[in-house]
This record gives C-alpha cells, sequence and structure tokens, in this order.
C-alpha cells in the first residue's frame, strides 16, 4: 500500500508541475501577444504621423505661381 501512496503523491506533484508549466506558457503568450499588438499600434501611428508632417511641411508654391494661377 506504501508504493501506492507514493505513486500517487508522485502522479499528483508531476501533474501540479506539468499545470503551472502550461499556466506560465499561457501568459507568457498573452504577454507576447500584448507587446506585438502595442508594437504594431504604434507603427500605424508613427505612419500617421509621418503622413501628416509631410502634408503640413509641403513646400507652399511660389510666389510667381501663384500669381500667375491667379492671372488664369
Amino acid at each position: 500500500m506504501r508504493n501506492v501512496e507514493r505513486i500517487t503523491s508522485v502522479k499528483s506533484e508531476l501533474l501540479d508541475i506539468f499545470m503551472s508549466m502550461e499556466v506560465d506558457e499561457h501568459a507568457q503568450r498573452r504577454r507576447s501577444a500584448a507587446q506585438r499588438n502595442l508594437r504594431a499600434r504604434r507603427g500605424i501611428e508613427l505612419h500617421r504621423e509621418f503622413q501628416a508632417l509631410s502634408r503640413d511641411i509641403a513646400p507652399l508654391p511660389d510666389e510667381d505661381e501663384r500669381q500667375e494661377s491667379e492671372l488664369h
């Protein structure tokens, strides 16, 4: 009987270890996914910021070109 109790105890410990490993792996995957999402979101934000800056600092037409377009 003593051996059966030991085997049951060892099986229980192994199951606990396995379950804690699964929980840790799941948490790590969730953290990695969150980091990827944040990097992607920031990349999109940067892209939009650069587009807006490009539009904001686009060269203005020269004075001669503006006068010419007003005449025509």
